[in-house]
C-alpha cells in the first residue's frame, strides 16, 4: 500500500476555522485535522494515513490506542476514577512502588503535567534548602541552563532564555539564574551558598535535540555532590527508554537526587507525571505543603503502571536504542545542502535545517504532504521521534521519504 499522500489540507478547512475562531493562538499546528490513530499511524478527516513520527512530543512513545494500555484505561474506568489524595485508592501504591523500582528513588510525588511536575520540584528544592541546608527562606537559588525548556508556568518562564516565552509575562520569581549548557565550569561558578538544585535536561529536546559534551552530566553530577546542591534531571520528553535507555542520564551512569517524569509516563492516553526524589529530599512535604486534585488518580495509576509494564515487555528501551542508532547513520548519510547537523540518541533525532537555503517548517509541511508528520522546533530543527515499537520498515519508507524531501531541486 502507497503511503503517499496528497497535499495537505485547505488553511480554511471549516474545522481548523471553528478551532482558530475560538481557541487561544498559542499553537502553530500543521494545517492537517487528525481523527484517529492505531500504532505507528494517524488519519485525518478526508481518509488520508500518516506515519507520526514525532508522538507528541513523546507521549505517544507506546503508540497510538495500544490495546493494553487502553484495555487498562477502559477497565479502570468501569470501577473507580477520580476522588483525589484526600483518600487512599487501591491503585496508587504498586504504581509508585514499581517507578521508584525502576528509577532507583526512594520516593515520588505524582501530577499532572510535566510543568506541574517541575513546579513541584522546584519547590522541593527550595524547601529542602532552607529547612535542611539552611539557606534563609527567600534567598534559595535554583540553576537551570540555557536554552532550557522545563515548561511554561510563571516561575519556570523566569528561568527561560527565550525571549519568547517571557515577554510580558513578568515579573519573574528571584532567585532564578541559568548558566551555560554542556559547560560545567559555568556551573561551579554560578553555585553560592544559597544554591538549592541544579534543574537539567540531559539532552534538550525544545531546544532542538542539543546533546551535551561527553561526561558533561557527570561532571555537573560531582560537582552537585561537593557543594551540597540537589541535582534534578528533567526527563519529561528524554525519559521511558526515548534515548535508548530508560533514563537519559543512564548514559553516563548518573543517579540524579530528583527526577522529572511525565508525556510517555501516561502511555499516550492521559496526562501522568510526576517528580521522584530520593527520601531526604522528598520529606520536606508535609500534609497541606503541596497537592493536586487529580494528580494520582486511580484512572491514571492504573494507566501508568500499564505503560511501564508494556514497556519491559516489549522491550521498547532497547528496540529505541538498536532503531535510534539505525536511523542516525542513515539521515547522517543523507547529502543534502539544506542539512547543517543531524543529532540524537536513541529514537530522539534533530535534523537542523540551513535557515539560508529553507525553513524547518517548509521541510515538515512537504514531508505531511508525502504522508509522514513531524513538527519543527525553534524554526530550524526538523524533530523526530516516532514510537518506539516503530517496525524497520516505516523507518526505512520514513528515511527513502526525508531523503527525497531534503534533495528535492538539487
Amino acid at each position: 500500500m502507497s503511503h503517499r499522500m496528497p497535499e495537505g489540507e485547505d488553511p480554511m478547512h471549516p474545522l481548523i476555522e471553528l478551532e482558530s475562531r475560538h481557541c487561544a493562538h498559542n499553537y502553530h499546528p500543521l494545517p492537517v485535522v487528525l481523527v484517529r490513530g492505531e500504532g505507528h499511524y494517524v488519519w485525518d478527516d478526508q481518509g488520508n494515513r500518516y506515519l507520526d513520527m514525532m508522538s507528541a512530543y513523546s507521549a505517544v512513545s507506546h503508540g497510538h490506542a495500544h490495546p493494553r494500555i487502553v484495555n487498562a484505561l477502559v477497565e479502570q474506568a468501569r470501577s473507580l476514577n477520580i476522588v483525589s489524595r484526600a483518600f487512599h485508592s487501591n491503585r496508587l501504591g504498586a504504581f509508585l512502588e514499581r517507578i521508584c523500582r525502576l528509577t532507583g528513588q526512594d520516593m515520588a510525588l505524582p501530577m499532572n503535567t510535566g510543568a506541574e511536575a517541575v513546579e513541584t520540584a522546584l519547590k522541593a528544592a527550595r524547601k529542602w534548602a532552607w529547612q535542611v541546608k539552611g539557606v534563609p527562606d527567600g534567598k534559595q537559588e535554583i540553576i537551570a541552563c540555557e536554552g532550557n525548556f522545563h515548561g511554561r508556568t510563571i516561575a519556570i518562564c523566569g528561568l527561560s532564555t527565550e525571549r519568547q516565552y517571557r515577554e510580558g509575562f513578568g515579573p519573574f520569581p528571584p532567585g532564578l539564574k541559568t548558566v551555560p549548557y554542556g559547560d560545567a565550569a559555568a556551573l561551579e561558578a554560578a553555585i553560592t551558598p544559597r544554591t538549592a538544585a541544579f534543574l537539567v535536561e540531559p539532552i534538550q529536546g525544545e531546544g532542538g535535540i542539543v546533546i551535551p559534551p561527553d561526561g558533561y552530566l557527570a561532571a555537573c553530577a560531582e560537582i552537585c555532590r561537593r557543594h551540597n546542591v540537589m541535582l534534578i534531571a528533567d526527563e519529561v520528553q528524554t525519559g521511558l527508554g526515548r534515548t535508548g535507555k530508560l533514563l537519559a542520564c543512564e548514559h553516563e551512569g548518573v543517579q540524579p537526587d530528583g527526577l522529572v517524569l511525565g508525556k510517555a509516563l501516561g502511555g499516550g492516553v492521559l496526562p501522568v507525571s510526576m517528580f521522584l526524589a530520593r527520601r531526604e529530599l522528598m520529606e520536606v512535604f508535609r500534609p497541606g505543603d503541596h497537592g493536586s486534585t487529580f494528580g494520582g488518580n486511580p484512572l491514571a495509576a492504573a494507566v501508568g503502571l500499564e505503560a511501564l509494564q508494556v514497556l519491559e515487555d516489549e522491550n521498547l528501551v532497547e528496540e529505541s536504542a538498536s532503531k535510534g542508532a539505525w536511523l542516525l547513520e542513515e539521515l547522517r548519510g543523507i547529502d543534502s545542502p539544506l542539512v547543517r547537523e543531524v543529532r540524537g540518541r536513541g529514537l530522539f533525532i534533530g535534523i537542523e535545517i540551513d535557515p539560508k537555503r529553507s525553513t524547518a517548517r517548509a521541510v515538515v509541511e512537504r514531508l505531511m504532504a508525502r504522508g509522514l508528520l513531524s513538527k519543527e522546533t525553534h524554526e530550524t530543527v526538523v524533530r523526530l521521534a516516532p514510537p518506539l515499537a516503530i517496525p524497520m520498515a516505516l523507518l526505512a519508507w520514513a528515511v527513502e521519504e526525508l531523503r527525497l524531501v531534503l534533495t528535492e531541486g538539487d
